[in-house]
């Protein structure tokens, strides 16, 4: 094999060839003719991309491996790294797009000589674009010797998708590939920075990460970036470039304690700082100069960032900063957020929902500010805004996790009530939701600025009408509940119980009568928002709250369909359930196994009741762990016509009609019961 040639794993060969890892493992079981591997390890082997590429084009399987997965095979196999080759590969596509006949004219050498052909063609780009020294270092030919096969497939690939595009997919799919290595900013939260600070003028990102901030403003004449780490600088400073035609300044350093851009005067700064950091430079930046409002404390980095931001606004200019929630309450911080209130340098806090941005568990704010101009009369209000409650109805917040979040709403609850405050300088209250909070209020002992503690409750849905909507509902639904309570049981003759052969699932999965599948991981193609029923769901007889993570599909996850028999497999439950149609379609969560049954051989109601029966369950559990473990296949029930199996399958079903009820009624009950004590805590409700 050549030197430094391609590798590709098990799951790299299952997304060229478009099919599951298990359709890999066959054939390396079946067919002696394939590959052997050439690197990694006995459990993880890697494979020669080239010998894989012919193995399946002779088989028939391929036809031609797909552009971008043999590009994104040789960034991961370069010998330099993965970073550095995706650089070079950004520098190309700069080449590409900026200078598109010089790079024609160099790349139309033989390969040998490609190496030595492109450095004068980069460093005239990157020169161009970022000035000398720039924060891309321009690849000289022995850099580039490794890397000629990748440059070959950029260039093709940018002339399908264009430059930009193969960029961003190359970078994504990094991205993708080492989720703990980089913390980043979701599109959707960018967006909505952007637009918070507005459009034109020059936009700086202190802490810029991989670009994505700088990559949402709108509308920018020019964009400033600067980070830590020098090849998130480099990738960042490309993929801006790539992006847009306004001038790109990009440096690496800690903007704390080495600001790249300490004259700069920009017209809006968006910035997602790191969080939590204890040596952001407390001790030996204590008499600078940035901190206008209060030395931060060494526990509040947050407070640094927004004094840094607002040092390098212009006067009148927008900051909109991503910070924890605890960042408006710590006592720490308080002389600091005081000194903000009394200047008019904060003038927004938003409240986002969990899941908006990273860490995913925490739902993070926004703070608006702007630079006060000399004679300026600070603003009298804080705009207060909370998207992050959802369970009342609030607009833009929707609970249920980061894939759940209605963006749309939640842009327009923000941004409707930002103008507002642009506008008329203050906010129309909307309980729960939106408030101009008087600074009078704010400067107390704590300075508190979570918006939930400043918003009076919001109107209940329907006020004291919803209420008795709840309760006749509940009365309906227990007066199901009484007509579906089952008959005084029939007892069973004398002698015992009937006597009846009986077999095993497992002797039933052999025969043919029933498919039994487990839940797992799996992926959904981009795009697709495939809905993921849990355990919890099952046990709490709900509809599938969960979604099933975006990937490339590699993974299938097991998809309910109408019928199936779905039994949680973890704790010493007895809680089966028949999937009906609002199941349908769901993928199959974790610690569930499905029970496929030919309705030609058994039916679905009177397999799961026998599934369930207490006896039964315990006889095929297993207590080997601290977790009580149930092999289904072990589960029993008698064989029995079909006929005679639907006269118990409707009884069945009549019970977990009954139950379903149950569930229903405690519900409705709980709704009922808060929301009258919410009712009389708050006045809306009378004690008579």
């Amino acid at each position: 094999m050549p030197e430094n040639a391609a590798e590709v794993t098990a799951a790299g060969i299952a997304r060229l060839a478009g099919v599951g890892r298990a359709a890999v493992s066959n054939w390396r079981r079946r067919h002696a003719d394939f590959p052997r591997p050439v690197g990694g390890t006995e459990t993880s082997p890697s494979f020669a991309l080239a010998e894989v590429e012919r193995w399946l084009r002779e088989q028939g399987k391929l036809a031609e491996v797909p552009l971008r997965e043999r590009v994104w095979q040789q960034l991961t196999a370069h010998p330099a790294g993965a970073v550095t080759a995706l650089t070079q590969a950004g520098c190309a596509l700069l080449a590409v797009h900026d200078r598109p006949a010089r790079w024609a004219a160099a790349a139309a050498v033989p390969d040998e000589r490609l190496a030595a052909a492109l450095p004068p063609v980069l460093a005239e780009t990157l020169a161009a674009r970022f000035g000398e020294p720039g924060p891309v270092p321009a690849p000289g030919a022995d850099e580039l010797a490794p890397s000629t096969a990748l440059l070959r497939g950029v260039t093709e690939l940018a002339a399908q998708t264009g430059a930009r595009g193969a960029f961003e997919f190359l970078l994504g799919r990094h991205l993708d590939a080492n989720p703990r290595q980089y913390t980043l900013t979701p599109p959707e939260p960018a967006e909505l920075m952007a637009a918070l600070a507005g459009a034109g003028g020059t936009v700086l990102d202190p802490a810029a990460g991989t670009g994505a901030l700088l990559r949402a403003a709108e509308r920018p004449d020019a964009v400033y970036a600067q980070d830590a780490d020098p090849d998130l600088t480099a990738l960042a400073a490309l993929r801006l470039a790539l992006h847009g035609d306004a001038p790109v300044h990009a440096a690496a350093g800690d903007a704390l304690r080495a600001d790249a851009h300490p004259n700069l005067t920009a017209d809006a700064v968006l910035c997602h700082p790191p969080f939590n950091e204890r040596h952001w430079g407390h001790e030996e930046l204590a008499y600078d100069p940035r901190w206008e409002y209060g030395l931060p404390a060494r526990t509040e980095s947050e407070l640094a960032w927004v004094q840094h931001a607002l040092a390098r606004l212009r006067p009148g200019g927008t900051a909109v900063l991503l910070m924890p929630p605890a960042a408006a309450s710590r006592r720490s911080g308080r002389r600091v957020r005081a000194g903000l209130l009394r200047r008019g340098a904060l003038r927004a806090v938003v409240a986002l929902p969990a899941g908006a941005a990273p860490p995913y568990g925490i739902p993070l704010h926004l703070w608006v500010l702007r630079r006060p101009a000399p004679g300026d009369r600070p603003a009298p209000e804080l705009l207060v805004v909370d998207t992050a409650a959802g369970a009342d109805g609030t607009p833009g917040a929707t609970p249920g996790g980061r894939d759940r979040i209605d963006w749309t709403a939640l842009r327009t609850t923000v941004l409707d009530a930002w103008r507002a405050v642009e506008g008329h300088g203050t906010v129309e209250e909307t309980p729960g939701v939106s408030r101009s909070v008087p600074v009078i209020e704010l400067l107390d002992d704590d300075v508190d600025l979570a918006p939930a503690r400043h918003l009076p409750p919001p109107a209940a849905a329907g006020g004291t009408a919803e209420l008795v909507r709840v309760r006749d509902r509940l009365t309906r639904t227990l007066g199901r509940a009484a007509e579906l309570t089952p008959p005084p049981a029939r007892p069973a003759p004398p002698e015992g119980p009937l006597p009846w052969p009986s077999t095993t699932v497992g002797e039933l999965a052999r025969a043919g009568a029933l498919v039994l599948r487990a839940g797992g991981p799996g992926t959904a193609p981009p795009g697709d928002a495939v809905p993921v029923l849990t355990e919890q769901d099952v046990l709490a007889g709900r509809e599938p709250s969960g979604t099933l993570p975006e990937g490339d599909g590699e993974e299938e996850a097991v998809l309910v369909a109408a019928g199936d028999v779905i039994v949680p497999v973890l704790g010493a439950g007895t809680v089966v359930r028949v999937a009906d149609e609002t199941l349908a379609g769901a993928a199959l969560g974790r610690n569930l196994q499905l029970l496929r049954p030919d309705p030609a051989a058994l039916d679905p109601w009177f397999l799961a009741g026998f599934l369930r029966g207490s006896t039964n369950q315990r006889q095929a559990s297993s207590y080997a762990s601290t977790a009580t473990r149930l092999d289904v296949r072990r589960l029993q029930l008698p064989r029995l016509p079909l006929a005679d199996q639907r006269r118990y399958g409707e009884r069945f079903r009549a019970l977990g009609e009954f139950e379903d009820a149950l569930r229903l009624a405690g519900r409705l009950g709980e709704q009922l019961v808060q929301g009258l004590c919410d009712g009389l805590t708050d006045g809306r409700v009378l004690p008579g």
